[in-house]
């Protein structure tokens, strides 16, 4: 018989543990990342850099072509009695026309490689060329044709027997003169002024010339008034050498006097020129002063001495005096003078405006890299 015994325990299979219930992981927040402001595409601008660079280079051929006129010019104004003007004049002239081409077709050089120096100085030497443009434009239009009638009646009275010129001829010749100096010193630096000064030039330039250059340590309006003392004080030098005249309180200086003051000037200037590319503020304080005393010993000199008599202590002849007392620019009263008086006033007021980039002396751990050095981000100057 079977016996009713309990089944063994370890036949029996026994159910798995089912493992606790756990609750499901929580996604951990994912932080919103906000993506950074894309730069503007530019678009790019080598194809202008280049035509612009070719122009520049052909305008500082056509000055370089200047320099032959002014030889031949002194050639036969040597064979001329009484029409010759001092060695001194010619090369000045020659040199300025010489340091004109250099510096054209350097710029323009610059500018079809796209150099960020490039673009800075073309920025400002279009802001003066139309400033002085502008100024030259309307004195030309106030003078040439007073000018014309002077020369034509003395050309008549040299040579009775000449047919008179009509007036329309006169005012062919006045019209194409004004328009000829129009489109040179006002038309040419507007449309430099209007293309350099464009943020997709800048951008360009910046992504061409990656390199940080010494333009681009100092703000442009800051910039045009150092490179505008370099320059002068160039300018000084060179008349020191060349055609020393210099108004000085109530007189003319003239030969060796002139020369020296004159250098010292262009030492003065030159200094003033690097402290200001510095933007140290007792040199802005300093170029106030010198350019107030300037003026007034120019406007004193103009109401007092006689020009004509210093240019003949400097060997003109009497026939270049008599040519040039004749043209009413060099007279008296709204002269040539009187207009270079105005041009100083607005180079004051422009000194006055760029005063907000100086500051006082920086520490000199820092004085190399401090960040005030930089330009505007936007362009300052455009």
């Amino acid at each position: 018989m079977e016996s009713e015994l309990p089944p063994d325990p370890a036949s029996t299979p026994v159910p798995a543990a089912t493992p606790p219930a756990t609750a499901a992981p929580v996604a951990a927040p994912v932080p919103v990342v906000q993506a950074p402001p894309t730069a503007p595409a530019y678009p790019d601008r080598s194809t202008g850099l280049m035509i612009f660079g070719i122009l520049e280079i052909a305008l500082g051929g056509l000055s370089a072509l200047m320099i032959p006129f002014m030889l031949l010019g002194a050639a036969m104004s040597r064979k001329i009695a009484g029409a010759g003007m001092p060695a001194g004049s010619y090369v000045a002239s020659i040199c300025t026309y010489s340091f004109a081409a250099a510096a054209l077709v350097t710029l323009g050089i610059g500018s079809i490689q796209a150099r960020r120096w490039a673009r800075a100085l073309n920025l400002i030497l279009s802001w003066a060329g139309l400033i002085f443009g502008v100024f030259a434009t309307i004195a030309i239009t106030a003078f040439l044709p007073r000018t014309f009638m002077v020369a034509f009646q003395q050309a008549a009275a040299n040579t009775p027997d000449a047919p008179p010129m009509s007036k329309a001829v006169i005012a062919v010749i006045l019209t194409f003169v004004i328009v000829f100096f129009s489109i040179v010193f006002v038309i040419i630096p507007l449309a430099f002024l209007l293309f350099f000064r464009r943020k997709d030039v800048e951008e360009t330039c910046r992504r061409r010339d990656p390199v940080e250059r010494w333009t681009d340590r100092c703000p442009l309006p800051v910039l045009a008034v150092s490179l505008l003392f370099a320059f002068g004080g160039t300018y000084a030098l060179l008349l020191a050498v060349t055609t020393p005249i210099l108004p000085f309180f109530g007189r003319y200086l003239t030969g060796l006097p002139a020369s020296a003051m004159l250098a010292a000037l262009a030492a003065v200037d030159g200094f003033l020129a690097f402290s200001i590319y510095r933007l140290r503020l007792a040199a802005w304080w300093t170029a106030v002063t010198l350019l107030l005393l300037r003026l007034v010993s120019a406007i004193i000199t103009y109401r007092r001495d006689d020009l004509f008599r210093a240019y003949s202590k400097m060997g003109w002849s009497q026939g270049q005096l008599d040519q040039m007392h004749s043209n009413p620019a060099f007279r008296s009263g709204l002269g040539m003078m009187w207009w270079g008086l105005i041009l100083t006033l607005v180079f004051l007021g422009y000194l006055v405006w760029i005063k907000r980039y100086f500051r006082g002396a920086a520490p000199a751990s820092s004085a190399a890299t401090d960040a005030s050095f930089m330009p505007p981000a936007s362009g300052s100057g455009s």
